[in-house]
């Protein structure tokens, strides 16, 4: 059987691991129904397999997993509920979209991709894919984020990943809209004055297709420290974004928020016809 193209990239905000298992977070309802609600229910054709590119992986150079058999359920938090370190993702892994992966970032310029044999999935890989696919039976390859390079470098690896599309592989970027663990947590219901202008932003510069803005949001974003301290859980945006092209669709597909200050705003990129 052929399998058909997939026409969108996602940028999924994880939030906190408490995601896994608190059902008061409507992010969580909505990510327990993205199969039906999103991606199109029974009657579409699950992908080949799942790119994750994950804020929780940070390496020098462009990193992904190639795991041979079932990958392990990294629990890489700290002081939460015991019960999370009981949940399991055992999904296989896809050594050969690895190697594919590398295939096109290396002919897009990119010298060098290192390739991970024994590295299973962190959680923020595991903890949305634990809800969107719970079957866990489509195979997962990881992809790092370089902390140490800038937003249009990572503009520049999804477009160098975009032809995995075609091949039906689902392209997902994994982080945060904004990401800032030391801010005072609010519990009256309100939303930090920061965090809602740098979400506005961020939502109206996508909506509007201006990538450049994005690219550069450390200048041009307000409150951009703030949201972001260190860019890992926001680069997977520039992925996802890149890998959909320059006139993709943007649909703002979910937006909630935890402690007033944690951004759960996902988009939907479809890439244009």
């Amino acid at each position: 059987m052929v399998q058909a193209k997939v026409e969108e990239t996602y940028y999924i905000s994880h939030g906190a691991p408490t995601l896994s298992i608190d059902d008061s977070l409507p992010a969580r309802g909505f990510l327990k129904s993205f199969r039906d609600t999103v991606y199109g229910g029974a009657q579409r054709p699950p992908p080949t397999s799942i790119l994750v590119i994950s804020g929780h992986w940070e390496t020098d150079y462009p990193t992904v997993n190639a795991v041979s058999g079932t990958c392990d359920t990294i629990y890489d938090f700290y002081g939460f509920p015991q019960e999370m370190y009981k949940l399991k993702y055992p999904t296989p892994g896809a050594p050969q979209l690895a190697t594919r992966v590398k295939e096109l970032l290396t002919a897009s310029g990119f010298q060098r991709v290192s390739v991970d044999k024994k590295r299973g999935l962190d959680h923020g890989a595991w903890v949305p894919l634990m809800l969107m696919f719970p079957e866990a039976d489509i195979p997962v390859c990881q992809l790092s984020v370089q902390t140490n390079r800038d937003g249009t470098y990572h503009y520049n690896l999804g477009k160098a990943l975009a032809p995995l599309k075609e091949e039906g592989v689902l392209i997902i970027g994994s982080g945060s809209a904004t990401h800032n663990l030391r801010a005072p947590r609010l519990t009256d219901g309100s939303v930090a004055s920061w965090a809602l202008e740098f979400d506005t932003w961020l939502k109206d510069a996508l909506l509007d297709g201006r990538y450049e803005d994005i690219n550069h949001y450390e200048e041009r974003a307000p409150h951009a420290k703030a949201a972001h301290p260190w860019p890992d859980h926001f680069y997977p945006l520039h992925v996802a974004i890149g890998a959909a092209g320059e006139n993709a669709k943007v649909e703002l597909i979910h937006h909630s928020w935890q402690s007033g200050t944690l951004s759960y705003a996902s988009y939907k990129f479809t890439t244009a016809e």
